[in-house]
């Protein structure tokens, strides 16, 4: 956990930023970046409800009942460590297409002829008096999607939230 505390005390776009710089321009390597830098909130997450699930009941209904280790993480563990992680998720992909669209406008994702919302909201950005369309429609595609992610983590969060079931 130290070493995702260390990845933690920096701030997500610098550190792609400074990641994709490190192993160079393009769409592999700028998710490459990507990956790198936003483990460590999964595994933060699936480190506390694995901790949580540990000292419940059932687990150590299960140690008794004689199950090996594995067969109580597999049964037991991961599938209530998967939701909010599934949850989580959801609600973090908007960050990460905004993250990686930001590298492609600055120039360390996609690289030209390959197609990237960042790369087209870049390229576009000359023609704005003239062809607004070239930056907007790119830009309108990437606020409707990362909107759209991000109402489906609500709607996940709150269908899955054992608080709100009950009303």
């Amino acid at each position: 956990m130290r070493v995702t505390d260390v990845f933690l005390a920096f701030p997500a776009l610098v550190l792609a930023m400074a990641v994709a710089i490190a192993i160079g321009p393009g769409l592999t390597h700028s998710m490459m970046a990507l990956l790198v830098v936003w483990w460590p909130w999964y595994a933060r997450i699936a480190r506390g409800e694995a901790l949580s699930i540990k000292s419940s009941q059932y687990i150590e209904a299960a140690h008794a009942a004689g199950l090996s280790e594995f067969q109580i993480v597999v049964r037991h563990v991961l599938p209530n460590i998967l939701m909010p992680l599934l949850v989580y998720a959801t609600l973090d992909i908007s960050n990460v297409i905004l993250t990686g669209t930001i590298l492609s406008f600055i120039g360390l994702g996609a690289q030209p002829p390959q197609p990237e919302w960042g790369r087209m909201v870049f390229d576009g950005q000359d023609y704005l008096a003239s062809a607004w369309w070239m930056s907007i429609i790119p830009a309108t595609a990437i606020f409707v999607v990362v909107l759209a992610f991000s109402l489906f983590g609500d709607g996940l969060r709150d269908a899955f939230d054992p608080r709100l079931r009950r009303r």
